[in-house]
């Protein structure tokens, strides 16, 4: 057996070996020209997934929306597609007496302040333009104006097509400047304090195939507000708002979420229990269910 633990990695294999292949999403096939920009990348790309698809004895994804997703975009028998789960690493897990790390104090995120954060990649599909927008459109509230934005993740390359800086362009020319911090890559440790200290994850994608970074604020219960182009709705239930992912839907939920204590307080609880409910262990067991099928 040959298992490929992403369509990135795969390669053609000659030979009787079992091939299993796990295809994470479908985000480059739906939206082409924001994640594979170059024409001749793109024809490279959709040739591998094709023979990927073609030659797996099996394909493993990492959602129900993520299989219904790949069905409708390719077709197939539903049967030879498998859902293995994903989890927050246990380092993502609620502080009893949260407080800044240095590297986040050096960055001016001491907690001071309240705290809205993103996490993940600069990709155009993960829509920052728009969620940048929105949160000017709410900071610029005097209720709001204590209220700063910390978008993390690295920001020196992306696996896919990045376009960090026309973000960071886009937050100058807005003037928001001291209300956006940029941190670039942060271990995980400082990654779940943040997210500790933090009243709300941020996450309006156009697709998530998974959409861990929210389940990681989630394990340190830390309300979200995501994309219902994902599972996440299924995933988290009442410890998120999900939205179309528009300016005018982020910002009004983002609002929702900062005017009540309690309400935000809920979704954290809501957030906390339903990642716990999100193991490895168990993702574990449905992929060693494949195997052995």
């Amino acid at each position: 057996m040959v298992l490929f633990p992403a369509i990135y990695s795969y390669v053609p294999v000659l030979g009787p070996a079992r091939k299993l292949v796990m295809m994470h999403d479908v985000i480059a096939e739906t939206f082409p020209k924001l994640t594979v920009p170059r024409l001749s990348a793109r024809v490279f790309w959709n040739a591998k997934v094709a023979l990927g698809r073609m030659q797996a004895d099996a394909l493993i994804t990492v959602s129900e929306y993520s299989r219904e997703c790949i069905l409708k975009r390719f077709g197939g028998d539903r049967s030879r597609i498998h859902v293995v789960g994903e989890a927050a690493d246990p380092i993502f897990r609620k502080l009893e007496f949260p407080a800044p790390t240095a590297p986040l104090k050096e960055l001016g995120l001491d907690g001071t302040r309240r705290l809205a954060v993103y996490l993940g990649g600069f990709s155009p599909h993960k829509n920052l333009i728009a969620l940048v927008n929105a949160f000017r459109e709410v900071a610029g509230q005097p209720e709001f104006s204590d209220l700063i934005f910390a978008m993390v993740g690295d920001n020196s390359g992306d696996a896919f097509h990045t376009y960090f800086g026309e973000i960071a362009a886009h937050v100058e020319t807005l003037g928001l400047r001291d209300r956006v911090v940029f941190t670039g890559f942060l271990k995980d440790e400082d990654v779940a304090a943040l997210l500790n200290l933090a009243k709300v994850l941020l996450l309006p994608s156009l697709m998530e195939g998974f959409g861990l970074p929210a389940v990681e604020a989630a394990a340190c219960g830390c309300p979200v507000i995501a994309t219902k182009a994902s599972p996440l709705e299924g995933l988290l239930e009442g410890g998120g708002i999900y939205i179309e992912p528009t300016e005018g839907e982020i910002a009004r939920a983002l609002e929702f979420v900062l005017s009540s204590e309690e309400t935000r307080l809920r979704m954290g609880e809501e957030a906390l229990r339903a990642a716990q409910r999100l193991t490895w262990d168990h993702a574990a067991r449905q992929l060693m269910e494949v195997i052995h099928a």
